[in-house]
């Protein structure tokens, strides 16, 4: 599903994000990765969107190596993975359901389609009454269930969260992450990107640790305290 081979990203000064990276996610797993800020975390994300090119390695998604992809193919190729931001990049001129509608008027779904699609995902991210308001009406936690709604309303098979919880607060946090935890039962690969030290110990997933650009761990299923051990 997702595969990185020796994978170095070099930014000025030859200053290694990631440094010669090998790492294979498999369909249907729920990954967290963790580090300390500068450890190569959204650098990940990055080449995972292909917003920026590996300096050395292949990078290979949904058996398409992104290295090879033409420019012309990158936005459809964006469209079939599913982003959640820990700034939720809504608009807040349109509303809850139009927000969500963006992602499918992206991929050219039938009006018929997007009308059954969109409630139907609201629904699932426990927002069916709210399809009327405006971001600025919503709680944060809501926000972000919009923000996810949005992500899968096309059937992503990989969801990218990067910081998902970093603007909520503790319960709302648990809520988001139940929540990806769902989404991820039916069957979409999840990998979220985290400082919640908390949140990681709870859900009991598969942990990757980063450290300098490198892989320093990782763990079948664990949390931040093996990391001590």
């Amino acid at each position: 599903m997702i595969d990185l081979d020796r994978v170095t990203m070099q930014y000025e000064k030859g200053v290694s994000a990631i440094d010669q990276i090998s790492l294979h996610v498999d369909k249907g797993e729920f990954v967290f990765v963790v580090g300390d800020s500068g450890s190569g975390k959204s650098t990940l994300i990055r080449l995972l969107l292909k917003e920026i090119e590996p300096t050395k390695g292949i990078i290979t998604v949904n058996d398409r190596v992104l290295n090879t992809m033409k420019r012309s193919r990158i936005p459809r190729y964006r469209r079939r993975i599913g982003t959640v931001f820990q700034d939720f990049r809504l608009l807040d001129e349109l509303s809850v359901y139009e927000n969500v509608a963006l992602a499918m008027h992206a991929v050219e779904a039938p009006g018929k389609k997007i009308r059954e699609r969109v409630p139907e995902t609201l629904k699932e991210v426990g927002l069916a009454g709210k399809y009327k308001s405006l971001p600025r009406q919503l709680s944060g936690g809501e926000q972000q269930r919009v923000a996810i709604a949005r992500a899968i309303v096309n059937h992503p098979r990989i969801l990218l969260a990067d910081e998902p919880t970093g603007n909520l607060d503790p319960g709302n946090s648990y809520e988001i992450m139940k929540l990806l935890e769902e989404i991820n039962r039916h069957g979409t690969t999840v990998l979220v990107v985290t400082h919640n030290r908390e949140l990681v110990d709870q859900f009991r997933k598969r942990v990757i640790t980063m450290s300098h650009g490198a892989i320093a761990r990782d763990i079948e299923t664990g949390g931040y305290r093996e990391e001590q051990v």
